[in-house]
Parts: structure tokens; sequence; C-alpha cells
């Protein structure tokens, strides 16, 4: 029934949340039509056929036509208008033509209900009009309350008790149950924009982003960076389609994404076909500098994979460099609009050094990460020397790679 009404309410080029108040707004006038039947049959069995049961009729017959007019002009505040309107004066006029507030049973406190669609659907300049008006209803019925009861129709007290308990009862169900649905979608929404901005930045980051709306820079004494990129990307990327070359990369830095957080090793950002991630012990990624030279060693490894599938396919392929480096840098967020979480220092210029003097499928690590992971046994080490890095002179480096895959070479 739900996904019916969705269909219903929602039309091309509608945003997710005209969407949701298009469902929202059409959702509570059904319930309060479905409402307004009830009472008409109720109305007609206690006072017959007459003004009284023709009230809530009325707002049937105004409330649906709203309805279809706003789903065929696209204009869903048609509706609206047409629900706060009729839910707000037709209960106000139903309670003074029966005699006042007790002998309605306080029929008024549905008009609260256009309060509370005003609130939501409306500006809180209207939604202050509304709640004026509302007031004002119920004031002039305290203050006329003893004059109509001079036109009173009869009423006895059981059916006065069922009035006060269908109005107010239905009401503030109608309320709870539209305002919790409203309350879920939000809270819905908020953890979905939290899911995105965990996705950018680390929770702790994000925290004090939004307190204090700026993140102060962290200076980290030893973190590992690894650099990728993809050998040669200028010229493949020529022979590919743009539709074929995205999803390509797409595919591998997807992966990528999978690996670094198997190893909680932090992606900082992607630079066209060049993928950049750093770890070590800061805010919530902690890890050690084998865990990244671990990631880029599957990275690797994946890259093969996805090698031998795509030439039994006939289809071009990636080949990769990787480069990893520890030591300082300083971390933190720049800009205002679409800011970035990233790292700065000559350790970042060094790992990206470190990539550009690799080979294909190799992890070049720098003398500096040997040194702190030298002494772990699932590594196998291959020295190059001093390998001439371009603005950095020559630099110890070494091709490092697991064990396993070192026996299945041999």
């Amino acid at each position: 029934m739900l996904q019916k009404l969705k269909q219903f309410a929602n039309q091309e080029g509608d945003s997710q949340e005209q969407t949701f108040l298009k469902l929202l707004i059409l959702v509570i006038a059904l319930m309060c039509s479905a409402c307004g039947v009830a009472w008409s049959a109720m109305y007609y069995f206690v006072f017959g056929f007459g003004l009284i049961a023709f009230y809530p009729f009325l707002f049937l017959i105004v409330v649906g036509s709203a309805i279809i007019v706003s789903h065929y002009t696209r204009n869903y505040k048609i509706l609206v208008y047409a629900q706060l309107i009729c839910i707000t004066w037709i209960s106000a006029f139903i309670q003074w033509t029966i005699g006042g507030i007790d002998q309605s049973g306080f029929v008024t406190a549905w008009s609260f209900l256009g309060v509370l669609g005003a609130v939501i659907f409306l500006s809180l300049r209207q939604s202050i009009i509304w709640m004026l008006m509302f007031l004002f209803i119920v004031v002039i019925s305290a203050v006329f309350d003893p004059m109509l009861l001079g036109y009173k129709v009869p009423v006895s007290d059981s059916e006065k008790i069922i009035f006060y308990i269908m109005n107010i009862g239905t009401a503030l169900t109608v309320v709870f149950a539209a305002s919790a649905w409203f309350v879920k979608s939000l809270q819905y929404e908020k953890q979905r924009s939290e899911s995105l901005l965990l996705n950018i930045l680390p929770s702790e980051v994000a925290q004090e982003l939004k307190i204090s709306g700026k993140v102060e820079p962290k200076d980290f004494a030893n973190l590992t960076i690894l650099f990728t990129d993809f050998i040669d990307f200028t010229r493949l990327a020529g022979s590919l389609s743009a539709k074929e070359l995205v999803a390509e990369i797409d595919h591998c830095f997807r992966a990528f994404d999978d690996i670094t957080s198997n190893y909680n090793v932090e992606k900082i950002k992607t630079i066209g076909d060049a993928y950049m991630a750093v770890g070590g012990q800061m805010d919530d990624y902690n890890c050690e500098p084998c865990h990244v030279v671990m990631a880029g060693i599957e990275m690797q490894q994946f890259m093969l994979q996805r090698k031998h599938e795509r030439m039994k396919e006939g289809k071009q392929f990636f080949e990769m460099r990787i480069g990893i480096h520890s030591g300082p840098v300083v971390v933190g967020v720049v800009g205002v609009k679409k800011f970035q979480y990233d790292i700065w220092g000559d350790t970042v210029n060094i790992a990206s050094r470190m990539e550009s003097a690799g080979e294909n499928g190799r992890v070049n690590i720098s003398e500096a990460t040997y040194f702190q992971i030298k002494h772990r046994s699932e590594f196998k080490y291959i020295s190059r020397g001093k390998i001439e890095a371009k603005g950095k002179g020559k630099l110890e480096m070494y091709f490092v790679e697991s064990i396993s895959k070192a026996n299945e070479s041999n």
C-alpha cells in the first residue's frame, strides 16, 4: 500500500525531500479523510441527516478533490492548503453547530492538526499564523460557549463521552503517527548524512568539525604513507570510452577501499588515477607500518588478478606502481566548500617519489619504512641500493613482498 502511495506521490524531477513531503501530506490527508467518513456516519447516527453530518463529508470532498488536482498539476501545496484549511475550520464549524466545547466533545482538537501541518509543510512565519488561528478558534469557542448552548442539539452524557474519546484520542493518534514518521525519517536522513560525512572524515575529526566548525591541525611524528599510480595511464585511457574508463577506475578503487578498510588504513584521497592512504597511530585509525605494506601487497595482487581477467576478455588493463614511506606529517582539514581532509609534509613528497621510482607490480618502500618492518618474518625484502629520486637526490629503497607470494613465484 505504501509503495503504491509512493508511486502516486512521486513525480519525475522531484527531489528526495519533495517526494517525502508529498507522501507525508498524502498519508495524513487519507487518514483524516477516513476519519471524516467515520465522523459523518457517527453524526448521522446521533443527529440524523443534516449540516452536522454533512461537515465531515465535506472535508472528504474538498481534500479528495485536492489530492487529484495536486497530483495532475504537480503542485502538492494545493493539497497542503486544502488539508490545513479544512481540518482547522470544518472542525470549528462542527463544534459551534453542535453547541459548544462540551457538547461536541472538544472537536476543535482536530484544528491543532492544522498547526502541526503548517510547521511541517509551510514556513515558520506561516505556522505562527496557523497557531494564532487555532488560538482564535479556541478563544471564540470558550467566550461564546454559553451562547452556543442556547442553540445546542440534544446530546446525552454517554454520547458526549464517546465524542471526547473519539476526538481527542483519534486526533492525538494522528498527530503521534505523523510526528513519529516525520521524526523517524529525519533520523534516517541524519544517519545517512553522518555516514556520508564519516566516509570523508574520521569520526573524531567529523565531531570536531560539527561542534566548532573547524578542525585544528595535528602533528604526527610517525605515519606511513602509501601512493599508487597506474602506469602509462594517459595512453591506455585514450583507448577506452569515458564510461569504460571511469568504470574500470571505480572498480579498482573500490577494491582498494575494501583492502585499506580491512587493514585499518585510512584512505586520504584519489587524484586522477592515483590513490593515497595513510596508516599509523592517529585519530580512529590505529595500525602498524606493516599493515600499510600488507595493504599495498594485496592491492598489487588484486591488480594482477584483474589483469588476467581483462586479458581473457580481450580488454585493456592497468598495471600499477606503489610507493610507501614513513615519517612525520601534519594532518588537517582545509577549505569551506568541499572541504578536504589531507596530510602535508616532506614525508608525503618522499612517499610520492617512492611510487614514481618503483616498478610495475612491485611495492617500493623507503629505508625509513624498512627499518620499522624489517623484523617482520612474513615479508621478503630486496635491497635496491640508492636510487635517484626527483628533487631528493639518491634514496635507499627496497622492494617488499609477502613470503607466500615469493614462494609461489619460485
